[in-house]
């Protein structure tokens, strides 16, 4: 089969302080000026309160699975089918509800509530995607 590249987020002026958290290794969040709450993704205004401030704030990098799905039959195969079975998820993370992938056990491991952390994945000199992974015991 063949293989092509996978597409890759690009950061803009909402997003690069986030970007740039994730190449440094840490996980950066908006947290709200105005009701203090936390907003995911990035974005111009808070979707609780609708105000504009925010500040950007490191993330505790500990989350809990919310739901998540195991990936068996990618589209396009020719970009994601070398990675299957991955899982993707949605985490609770400091008061926000995050997309990302599930690594370091077996999609059937996955289950809901299960306690995860923070990881990166080296895509480029540019780039690191924050993932997670379940929490270690050994922390």
């Amino acid at each position: 089969m063949m293989s092509l590249p996978k597409p890759v987020p690009a950061a803009d002026h909402l997003t690069a302080p986030y970007w740039q958290g994730c190449l440094e290794g840490t996980l950066r969040l908006q947290l709200c000026n105005s009701c203090g709450k936390g907003r995911f993704p990035p974005g111009p205004v808070c979707p609780h309160c609708k105000a504009a401030g925010a500040e950007w704030v490191e993330s505790s990098g500990r989350a809990s699975v919310y739901s998540w799905i195991v990936v068996r039959h990618p589209i396009p195969a020719e970009v994601y089918g070398e990675d299957v079975p991955y899982v993707v998820a949605l985490v609770d993370l400091d008061g926000v509800r995050m997309p990302t992938n599930i690594v370091g056990c077996a999609p059937e491991d996955v289950y809901g509530g299960m306690e995860v952390e923070l990881s990166f994945k080296r895509v480029s000199d540019t780039l690191n995607l924050p993932q997670f992974r379940p929490l270690s015991t050994n922390a």
